[in-house]
């Protein structure tokens, strides 16, 4: 019996012995992990907060170091302004994209992110770790912007867009980029004319790094350029006489005629059949251009035209000039390209637009009928 005590302390003392070399080994490597897996500990915390908290992300590593799908798509996430972390620990449990709230809250506090979390809508995937969507909830900044560039605005309207767009780009750094032509786009005419880019700046939504240059922003702009100039389109645009530049000119006209564009290949075949018999374009937008931006108006096309303006001494004055004029006046759409490589067959060589405030347009052949077209 006494043998049997005697073995049960030295068992005891053993285990105790263990125990002394274990615990300093369990107290310093918790930490250590906790150091290489997250980072330093929040230096709110206090000595017994930082072992505890270590302790508790090391056990839960799995939950904060893996990504729940790794195919998953992104989704929208918003914190709201004064939310807890608490609050928003379990909602990103709710929407699929974190395992486990309570670990992913010890992990903001941990590290005093728990204080740092933005108000905000964030763009977030159960393809990212735990760890990384905390990170990302510091600044609701999105690191892409949205874009848009409308079809028949001229450069100036491009460059007035990007103070509010997102984009660290200034007008005038764009404007100046735009009159440089890129040297890896063979469509661009060389020389240029004065207008630069003009029309070649292709009109769509562009989801854009927001650390993008001007010089990048153009060469993006090209680049959609070119993959819309289908091989259709350009012998569309041979069959009609025009060459790729010409035919470009001729659609940033149709652009700013049309309100409705169903109507564009009519207004098309007005154009083609007026510079078929050698008469002028007498296009009110290719006036606009050439008075360019309107102070009073505070807009780049001036409307209504007086007779004055119908004079206007240029070479984008299609009323006194006969043919195209020497560039676009705005950068038009695939709409308006495939009106002038496939304009509609018609014989009318007038159009003005119809009386009903519609913005549709009245056709005509002969002058008489364009002038009985008129409002009251």
């Amino acid at each position: 019996m006494q043998r049997l005590i005697r073995l049960v302390i030295v068992a005891i003392l053993l285990s105790l012995c263990v125990l002394a070399i274990i615990v300093p080994l369990i107290a310093i490597s918790v930490p250590e992990r906790a150091l290489q897996l997250y980072g330093p500990p929040s230096p709110d915390l206090s000595d017994r907060q930082r072992w505890t908290y270590a302790l508790l992300l090391v056990l839960h590593e799995q939950s904060l170091t893996q990504a729940m799908d790794e195919t998953s798509a992104t989704q929208a996430f918003e914190i709201a302004l004064g939310e807890s972390a608490s609050s928003v620990a379990q909602r990103l449990v709710e929407q699929g994209l974190i395992p486990n709230a309570e670990a992913f809250r010890n992990y903001l506090v941990y590290t005093g992110l728990d204080k740092q979390l933005q108000a905000g809508r964030y763009t977030l995937s159960a393809a990212q770790t735990p760890v990384q969507i905390a990170r990302s909830m510091l600044d609701p900044t999105p690191k892409q912007v949205d874009f848009r560039i409308l079809a028949g605005w001229r450069v100036e309207e491009i460059a007035a867009a990007l103070p509010t767009s997102g984009l660290n780009i200034t007008p005038d750094v764009f404007l100046a980029a735009a009159r440089t032509p890129p040297p890896d786009f063979s469509f661009l005419p060389s020389p240029l004319p004065t207008s630069g880019l003009e029309g070649f700046l292709y009109p769509d939504v562009y989801t854009l790094p927001r650390s993008l240059s001007a010089s990048e922003l153009i060469h993006i702009l090209l680049e959609r350029f070119e993959q819309e100039m289908s091989a259709e389109i350009q012998q569309g645009f041979n069959r009609q006489g025009l060459t790729v530049f010409q035919g470009i000119i001729l659609a940033s006209i149709v652009e700013r005629e049309a309100v409705d564009e169903s109507e564009m290949p009519l207004i098309a075949s007005v154009f083609h059949n007026r510079l078929a018999r050698g008469m002028k374009l007498d296009s009110d937008p290719t006036v606009q251009y050439a008075i360019g931006f309107n102070a009073e108006q505070r807009t780049w096309w001036t409307n209504p035209l007086s007779l004055q303006d119908l004079k206007i001494d240029s070479a984008y004055n299609t009323y006194l000039y006969s043919g195209l004029p020497p560039g676009p006046i705005s950068n038009p759409g695939l709409a308006a390209w495939r009106a002038v490589a496939f304009p509609a067959e018609s014989p009318y060589l007038y159009f003005r637009a119809a009386c009903d405030g519609s913005g549709r347009h009245n056709f005509a052949r002969t002058f008489e009928e364009h002038l009985a077209n008129g409002c009251p």
